[in-house]
């Protein structure tokens, strides 16, 4: 069966909203093989749909178990298109930051009599009423109500309901969340301290089993937590063994619930979108709660209790510290670290008794398993798994390509969407800009490098701080050519003062290590233009489908 032309990404909220209604209704017929007719008699009921619909959904959901099966194909501009001018728009914006998002609280016939008048001093033609509230409903509910009537009000509306955080089965809680390791490392090169690396950690609330990991220099963001959640769903076989590892790590399968806090990066749209379309019920913790996710914090307690004796350490406060210096004595590097702690995880955590449980997290696994009703659930697909859940932007295709962060993109295949004025999900790894993923308007992911192959990789974060450097210098207009020399003269920079300066080191493995688990495999030197014949150049990866080719686990 086709995939639906309106996927995650492209279908507009009111549809979305109405496939998440639904797919866990649909998921529990799908997975019986004869509906009876109490469970077909309470899904109508509770959808509202007929029996003929109702048995469409479940064998469009049994072909492709993914919620994104049951949009139904829609025709015409895409989702979200306005008719508005955009003169018009910003009007409509701009007062309803200004003036309906304040404590004066005027109602919507008075925005609308503003917008009506400025537009009208601008010579053009105003909107309508429900054009005008269309775009107030748009926005987030909670936000209207704290801009309008306070912190308070929004709060006793919009917090979130407490559950028991308690599970009785694997996999129907788990718990994530990120915390600095108490662990000066050292770079791969010289082997010089270059600061603490962030640890994302995920973890099965039932049996206390550590589901997944993530490690990396760069701060928490939606690619750590897609990361994690890689990691966490799928089989980890192949990853043990690249590490040299020989303990086994039976965990995998989609988590039913992710039970995380109030951070940025957990609400993202590709996580949010990404959740829905596999069945994952998002829940946040209250603000100013952490005990909410007690299990999380005492497992991320343990494991730093344990990097405490390792050389290096920071300790997890000055008191515990004294006099001991953790730079002088740290000796890990980042890859090093990860295999120490997965080792902990597997080897040590894993196999000993947890007060709480009363055996250990791998026999409580084993019965938590065993109790679960359903059979755990997969991805269809995991290569798909791994890009649905990357941050993403909507781009239409010029006749110059796709422009994402100020850097232009080709491909051939790009020239099917010229002319059609169709925005589509331009997923990115920010790791490594060197190439996005183009999603079709039928799901295929498309690989589209830089338009001038001849630029090298570069991370989001040195785009962006080559744009500030050339704001703060006074260019007014910034182009292509300028933000790549700007990076090239900072990476120069970097190599310049790298063995001297705590900072510039940390600053190059950032950059190596960054590109290097994107899957661009290139040493800083190179990049930097040191004349070092022994350093590997460029690899060629624009014809890998995945941003993840080292640990591409099938």
């Amino acid at each position: 069966m086709a995939k639906p032309v309106s996927d995650l990404h492209i279908a507009d909220d009111t549809a979305w909203r109405r496939v998440k209604e639904r797919e866990p209704v649909i998921r529990r017929l799908a997975a019986l093989a004869r509906i009876p007719d109490v469970e077909m008699l309470s899904a109508m009921t509770e959808l509202g749909l007929g029996r003929s619909q109702i048995h469409t959904l479940v064998g469009r959901y049994r072909l492709n178990s993914v919620a994104s099966a049951l949009l139904p194909n829609q025709p015409g501009p895409p989702p979200g298109h306005s008719k508005l001018l955009p003169a018009v728009e910003e009007v409509i914006e701009r007062l309803i930051e200004q003036m309906y998002l304040t404590r004066q609280k005027p109602n919507v016939a008075a925005l609308c009599r503003s917008i009506a008048h400025e537009c009208r001093a601008r010579k053009l033609i105003p909107p309508s009423r429900t054009a005008v509230t269309a775009r107030i409903v748009q926005r987030p509910a909670a936000q209207t109500v704290r801009r309008r009537q306070g912190q308070k009000a929004a709060y006793d509306l919009y917090r979130p309901v407490t559950r028991s955080y308690e599970a009785s089965f694997a996999l129907q809680v788990v718990q994530i969340d990120h915390t600095p390791v108490d662990q000066i490392i050292v770079d791969e090169r010289n082997r010089q301290p270059i600061g603490r690396p962030w640890m994302t950690l995920a973890i099965d609330v039932a049996s206390r089993m550590v589901i997944g990991f993530y490690l990396t220099l760069e701060h928490p963001s939606a690619v750590s937590v897609a990361m994690t959640l890689r990691h966490a769903v799928l089989p980890k076989e192949r990853w043990l063994a690249e590490r040299g590892i020989p303990t086994s790590w039976p965990v995998a399968g989609i988590p039913d619930r992710l039970h995380m806090d109030n951070g940025k990066e957990f609400h993202s749209r590709a996580l949010a979108r990404g959740c829905v379309e596999y069945g994952i019920e998002q829940q946040f913790r209250p603000p100013a709660m952490p005990h909410y996710g007690g299990h999380i914090e005492r497992l991320i307690g343990t494991v730093m209790g344990a990097v405490h004796l390792l050389p290096g350490t920071t300790f997890s406060n000055i008191t515990e510290k004294g006099t001991y210096d953790p730079a002088a004595t740290s000796a890990m590097t980042l890859s090093e670290l990860e295999i120490w702690i997965a080792n902990e995880i597997v080897g040590v955590y894993h196999a000993r008794l947890h007060k709480g449980l009363g055996c250990t997290p791998n026999a409580a696994w084993e019965h938590a398993l065993r109790i679960r009703s359903q059979p755990l659930r997969h991805p269809p697909d995991p290569h798909q798994f791994l890009l649905d859940f990357l941050p993403f932007e909507h781009r239409t295709v010029r006749r110059d390509g796709i422009r994402l962060f100020n850097i232009s993109y080709w491909d051939p295949v790009l020239s099917t969407w010229i002319g059609e004025h169709l925005k589509m999900p331009v997923k990115y790894d920010p790791r490594d800009l060197s190439r996005v993923f183009l999603q079709a308007p039928d799901g295929t992911h498309w690989v589209i490098p830089y338009a001038d192959l001849s630029r090298p990789a570069i991370t989001l974060w040195e785009q962006k701080r080559a744009i500030n450097r050339l704001r703060d210098a006074g260019r007014a207009v910034v182009d292509e050519r300028l933000i790549f020399d700007t990076v090239e003269a900072q990476r120069a920079l970097v190599a310049d003062a790298k063995n001297r300066t705590l900072r510039a080191r940390r600053t190059a493995s950032r950059l190596a290590n960054a590109l290097d688990r994107s899957g661009t495999y290139v040493s800083l030197p190179k990049l930097i233009g040191a004349d070092d014949t022994n350093e590997p150049d460029v690899e060629d990866t624009n014809d890998t489908y995945l941003p993840y080719p080292v640990e591409d686990w099938s």
